[in-house]
């Protein structure tokens, strides 16, 4: 039977996860959904690389055949709400070949940046379709067209793939002024008049620098980002103090370890310019920063007075989102597949979702038992999560029957997991008989942050609901849900493309 078949034939309990238990095979388009915001193309505790990658495609493959309209919509959904790259810049790769119209119509919303870009042209090359075409040429010119001289000095990248000046060399695009002339010209490597891109030539001066103080000097006049100085000298103390003043918060994030070995927080002003920039609630709120981030480097820094910054910032990342109502229970899945990131984004995420809840929840641990977290709506997300740890097994109808073991009623139920199901009762199994006995109208939301396919229900009732992948749009989705919000599918069916 062909993969389409497969997709679209009724659903019948009879497929089996990794680990041989019974479970259920999504809709199309919800499988899609999961492959867009789920990043299949890393290694996973059940799955290995080639065999999720090969997936992928056949899937891509698939849904440009019997939904393209859909497929273009959840693409631009996937790269712009599930702030995901790789598996939507693979889908457009693939649409271009079935439906260049909707290819051509969905293409700046995808390609964003250049990285984006050699991305793309990477996959379509290792799709074997060389340049791609016309349609394909028309669309690398007008992303060209907007190239900048700080995209030019940051994406470039010679020698890792495809770079921009490959993408020059590829489309041939034609240069609307000199400035464009010159920076083509740059990019592809021939000479060029660098008085015309004052940015790339501190570049090149950087590159010839013969002291620190010529260094800083070039850095300062052409306000040279991090990725670009880190990569053409070798940072010394007062490099790294220069940069700090400049890196956006995330760069600051993932920076923070070098910066503290470099011994640049020695210095109470440095601190307290890192500090500042951490818990800016404005900029935070503007780089989207997944939560989790936070519980990573929280981790990583021993300084204490950047450990309580960081515990300052994963709460703010929350302010601004909406509270959930009602009664909810959350249930994080800590069995030993869970075990490192999958744990970690769960723990952040589920104790900043009973504090939104204002109390009104409970939060309980599950592996093949249940216990109550005793969260805490003052000690900090982080210091919470990283006293969680892993064990056992899996029973994920466990948390559940506790419920209706002791008649709690709940108005929702949020349970985060990798939905391997190894032990005991399934979930639905239990879902129904607490439907059936305690409240019927209980809605349950299963969040997903593993690429497998099996899922532990059939299909999404009306008030069963998925969730794949992360991001800070996750609690805003929950909200509304519980407030009538359609699935994550009709959203994208209602989604206008935009040329």
């Amino acid at each position: 039977m062909s993969f389409a078949k497969k997709l679209f034939s009724t659903l019948r309990p009879t497929t089996s996860n990794k680990e041989g238990y019974p479970s259920y095979t999504r809709s199309a388009e919800e499988q899609y959904i999961q492959t867009l915001v789920t990043n299949t193309l890393g290694n996973t505790f059940y799955a290995d690389q080639r065999q999720l990658l090969a997936e992928a495609e056949e899937i891509h493959r698939e849904m440009a055949q019997v939904n393209p309209l859909f497929m273009a919509k959840a693409i631009v959904y996937a790269r712009n709400e599930g702030y995901m790259r790789l598996q939507p810049l693979f889908g457009l790769a693939i649409l271009s070949a079935y439906r260049p119209d909707l290819f051509s119509q969905i293409f700046l919303n995808v390609v964003r940046i250049p990285s984006d870009l050699t991305d793309f042209l990477t996959i379509l090359k290792g799709l074997g379709r060389g340049e791609g075409g016309r349609a394909v040429k028309r669309q690398v010119n007008r992303f060209l067209a907007g190239i900048s001289e700080y995209w030019a000095i940051k994406y470039n990248g010679r020698g890792r793939g495809y770079s921009l000046g490959d993408a020059i060399a590829t489309a041939h695009p034609k240069p609307a002024d000199l400035k464009q002339q010159a920076l083509y010209r740059y990019l592809i490597g021939q000479e060029t008049n660098l008085s015309l891109l004052p940015q790339v030539e501190a570049l090149e001066q950087l590159k010839r620098a013969g002291s620190e103080a010529e260094q800083l000097m070039w850095i300062e006049a052409g306000k040279l980002p991090h990725e670009v100085v880190t990569g053409a000298v070798k940072p010394t103390k007062a490099v790294w103090e220069a940069l700090l003043h400049q890196m956006p918060i995330f760069a600051l994030l993932r920076h923070l370890n070098a910066l503290d070995r470099a011994g640049v927080f020695e210095d109470r002003y440095n601190l307290a310019i890192a500090v500042e920039r951490l818990t800016d609630q404005r900029a935070l709120k503007k780089s989207k920063i997944l939560p989790f981030r936070f519980a990573a480097a929280f981790r990583q820094v021993q300084h204490p007075v950047l450990q309580d910054a960081l515990r300052d910032a994963a709460e703010y990342t929350f302010d601004n989102l909406p509270d959930l109502e009602d009664q909810t229970a959350i249930f994080l899945d800590i069995s030993g597949s869970m075990n490192g990131e999958y744990l970690q984004i769960g723990s952040v995420f589920a104790l900043a979702l009973y504090k939104k809840t204002q109390g009104n929840s409970l939060f309980w641990l599950f592996d093949t038992e249940v216990e109550d977290a005793r969260p805490s709506r003052r000690d900090s997300i982080l210091s919470q999560a990283d006293r969680i740890q892993a064990r056992g097994g899996t029973d994920t109808g466990a948390p559940v029957r506790k419920l209706l073991n002791e008649r709690r009623k709940v108005d929702q139920i949020v349970m985060i997991t990798d939905e391997q199901q190894n032990h005991g009762s399934p979930f639905y199994e239990a879902l129904q008989k607490y439907r059936s006995k305690v409240n019927p109208n209980v809605k349950a939301y299963i969040i997903d942050i593993a690429p497998y396919r099996n899922a532990m229900v059939p299909q999404p009732d009306r008030n069963t609901f998925y969730i794949y992948g992360w991001s800070d749009t996750v609690l805003s989705y929950i909200a509304q849900s519980a407030k009538g919000y359609g699935s994550m599918v009709e959203k994208i069916e209602m989604m206008d493309l935009e040329g």
